[in-house]
């Protein structure tokens, strides 16, 4: 009986898949996209584990959003309570309360829903935040990544409007308090302020502001959101990761592991765990309690509240200003106590938005870097960040200074003025203490590449003096602690007319500032090992 050696055909679905990728041009496309990520490397490092943190809060907020966006109403309409919440059943409401209320208690699932939303708008600026720390620190906002470091920073702002237009949506008491400060901002600008105001709350307090900030919400932020997202991974698949000087690692190639399929299932392990945990946050443990709170009145505020964490250096700038703070102009009252905070915080943020574009300047670098630095090799870098974090981090603690003063028994007057102190003093000597830590690192790295490590083993040498040996380093470590990014002064040079400009002193200037001395030459490793050794054997 003859054998069918014919090979046993496919199953539909690999045939008809199979038929789709070699038989369209959009599946050929994909396919040598596939291959082509098969063949990349990323490394291995586990900053990079921020991005995944921050892709699953988004996974989670657009899910739980999605779900929310059916229940939710934003309308300011009053209505009489009705639902399975006793102790305010009977009070008037607004439908835009009502509905959270009974989101939280009459929806199955409807709780989980809001409070893992509220976890994961509380976590996603927190991941991008530490993101653009382990980028600044590293230097890997250099050209010619700057692009994706102001795409980061857009990220962040936008997670920061994401939450504070989200966070007002409860018509809660609490959320109430926040749009009333932020009524008084609106005011406290002159010219434009009152016009503001108005376009914002559509009249007077608390006006149509719901109605406003809905479509901010769950149309404007995560429109921006993907597209933001969208752009860095095409930046990102345009210049390749950056990585840490390492054993085989040059400015032209990248060690580390296939992005497709390791790096690839590493990430999405991580997008899981994450998003279980924000499930689990929002399972077990309760935030945002509205219904303790109350619904949201003009006359009422709330003692002692506290914005979400990502806008407590916002509410911690207006509480730093002295008071009587303003003065009459042209007709007009100009509150400092507004203008002041206002003026500090976005030019704060704008440094930081262009910081990479300010250090290529000041330095004179023109050059693509495609391995990052440690931070004790960029001592002014490193101080600059640690400056940075510190005035950050002075502010957002004095946005609860009324709670430090109570938990504490302290004044109220005091908590704030050590934190006007920490905000001026603080970031001086955090800038100088930080890079001359990082100076000394760094020293002793060049110490290491000259001279090796400290063996304990002493040897006369044949002039009757003793030495101690040195062992070389291995090559991994000296390919670890190489330094190469050593910033010279910009010379101070005429232009084309041979005027000396203002702006070019200042760019000499700031150089001075970035600029660090010349290494030492590095004698030839293990050099002085050997010439021991050779006397001890002679």
């Amino acid at each position: 009986m003859p054998v069918d050696r014919r090979p046993p055909r496919g199953s539909v679905t690999n045939r008809v898949s199979a038929a789709l990728l070699e038989g369209t041009v959009l599946g050929r496309s994909l396919s040598r996209l596939v291959a082509e990520l098969r063949t990349r490397a990323v490394p291995n490092s586990w900053t990079s584990l921020f991005g995944a943190v921050a892709v699953a809060c988004l996974v989670v907020l657009f899910a739980t959003g999605l779900f929310l966006m059916f229940l939710y109403t934003p309308s300011s309409t009053v209505v009489e309570y009705r639902g399975s919440y006793v102790p305010l059943r009977g009070l008037e409401i607004s439908r835009a309360f009502d509905s959270t209320l009974d989101i939280s208690f009459e929806v199955r699932g409807g709780l989980l829903m809001r409070q893992a939303h509220h976890w994961a708008a509380l976590v996603l600026p927190a991941a991008l935040l530490l993101q653009m720390l382990a980028l600044f620190f590293t230097g890997g906002f250099r050209k010619p990544r700057r692009g994706s470091w102001v795409l980061l920073f857009l990220l962040y702002v936008t997670a920061l409007a994401g939450g504070w237009s989200g966070y007002a949506l409860p018509d809660d008491v609490l959320s109430g308090t926040g749009l009333r400060i932020v009524e008084g901002i609106l005011l406290g600008i002159p010219v434009v302020g009152t016009w503001a105001s108005w376009l914002l709350f559509g009249g007077s307090f608390p006006g149509e502001v719901l109605a406003h900030l809905y479509p901010l919400h769950v149309a404007l932020v995560p429109v921006a959101l993907l597209l933001l997202v969208a752009l860095r991974a095409r930046l990102a698949y345009a210049h390749e990761p950056a990585q840490l000087p390492g054993p085989g690692r040059t400015e032209g190639n990248i060690v580390g592991i296939p992005l497709l399929p390791d790096a690839a299932v590493r990430a999405g392990g991580v997008v899981t765990l994450v998003a279980g945990i924000l499930l689990a946050l929002g399972a077990t443990v309760t935030i945002d309690p509205v219904w303790l709170y109350g619904p949201a009145s003009p006359g009422d505020a709330s003692a002692g509240s506290q914005p979400d964490w990502y806008t407590g250096f916002l509410d911690g700038a207006l509480r730093l200003v002295p008071p009587g703070w303003e003065f009459v102009l042209f007709g007009r009252t100009w509150t400092l106590a507004i203008l002041a905070p206002l003026a500090v915080v976005t030019l704060f943020l704008a440094l930081v938005a262009v910081y990479p574009y300010l250090e290529a300047w000041a330095t004179g670098d023109r050059r693509e870097h495609n391995l990052l630095q440690r931070p004790r090799n960029a001592p002014t870098r490193t101080g600059i960040g640690v400056a940075g974090i510190l005035f950050y981090g002075a502010l957002w603690g004095a946005g609860s200074a009324d709670l430090l003063a109570v938990q504490f028994g302290l004044s109220i007057e005091g908590v704030v003025a050590f934190f006007q102190v920490a905000l001026l003093a603080g970031p001086v000597l955090g800038f100088l203490v930080a890079r001359a830590v990082a100076r000394a690192l760094r020293a002793k790295d060049r110490e290491l590449l000259r001279h090796g490590l400290e063996t304990g083993r002493i040897v006369r040498l044949p002039g009757g003096e003793y030495a101690e040996v040195h062992a070389p380093l291995d090559p991994a470590e000296r390919a670890r602690v190489a330094d190469d990014g050593v910033v010279k002064p910009v010379r101070l040079r005429p232009d084309e007319r041979g005027r000396l400009t203002a702006g070019r002193r200042l760019q000499a200037r700031l150089s001075r500032i970035y600029a660090e001395p010349d290494p030492p030459a590095e004698p030839s490793p293990g050099g002085e090992v050997e010439r021991a050794r050779s006397g001890a054997d002679a």
